[in-house]
């Protein structure tokens, strides 16, 4: 009952941080469903999926209104992306074998290494969102001109959101501002309208698959996510950004290690 309620609690504070600052609401979402609700790893990825992307097209029509999203920086980025999400969620993850391998006398599983893999990405993220981004201002960038970069880029999103159900805006904003040279709220509104569309074909490519979904689970979760959302937009204008940046990177950086002791010291005594 307490774990259930702590749960419920995160995922308002999940979608809070979605609409603050475009990202880290899929940081969370994983976690909570796997240790809170003693989710499986693979199925809290797809419950992710829908969270998040239907936590950003609320954000998303707010942004719209706002005249904050970039239409066409969207469909740019979002093609390869989208691609690389429905391959991964209908080819990658299905055909992993499990164990995925095996180390001496540990035997690694699909539900470890999927987790491994998504504390290493908060990592990864947290330190990004630490290092202040640099924009040239005096010099606008031809996305054409990084065409392979780009492709890359929303590549690797689509790949890690649909490997871990990460929505990656911490990758997509980067991008956004240095390559498109969006302003900050431009790029948050872009990022979202982004991770809507991504997170929202991944999830139905699960459905496609025949995914098992516990909506005693995910309905409420998926309301208190989208409440927060809706907090963070409201509040958004009134809020120091940067440093709420800083500290949710702090928190993703103790929450990866939390993932990695975890998964490691079950690893050790199984």
């Amino acid at each position: 009952m307490l774990t259930g309620a702590l749960g419920f609690s995160l995922a308002i504070l999940m979608g809070l941080t979605l609409g603050l600052i475009g990202t880290g609401g899929s940081m969370m979402s994983v976690p909570i469903m796997v240790y809170l609700f003693h989710v499986t790893p693979v199925a809290a990825t797809g419950y992710s999926l829908l969270v998040v992307g239907s936590t950003a097209l609320v954000g998303a029509f707010s942004y719209w209104q706002k005249g904050m999203i970039r239409i066409k920086n969207t469909f740019i980025f979002v093609i390869p992306s989208t691609i690389m999400i429905l391959l991964t969620r209908r080819y990658i993850l299905p055909q992993m074998p499990d164990p995925i391998l095996t180390l001496g006398q540990l035997d690694v599983s699909k539900d470890s290494f999927i987790m491994v893999m998504f504390a290493f990405l908060m990592l990864m993220a947290g330190m990004m969102a630490l290092k202040p981004i640099r924009v040239n201002d005096k010099a606008k960038q031809n996305p054409s001109k990084h065409l392979i970069k780009l492709i890359l880029g929303s590549g690797a999103v689509g790949f890690f959101a649909g490997l871990v159900g990460a929505g990656g805006g911490f990758l997509i904003i980067p991008v956004l501002l240095t390559l498109f040279q969006l302003s900050m709220h431009e790029a948050v509104g872009t990022s979202l309208a982004i991770i809507m569309v991504n997170s929202l074909i991944g999830f139905q490519g699960d459905l496609v698959a025949g995914i098992e979904i516990n909506w005693r689970i995910l309905g409420p979760f998926l309301m208190f996510a989208v409440l927060g959302m809706l907090l963070g937009i409201k509040t958004s204008e009134h809020v120091d950004n940067t440093r709420l940046k800083q500290y949710f990177a702090y928190f993703m950086l103790g929450l990866a290690g939390f993932i990695l002791l975890e998964e490691l010291f079950q690893g050790a005594i199984g």
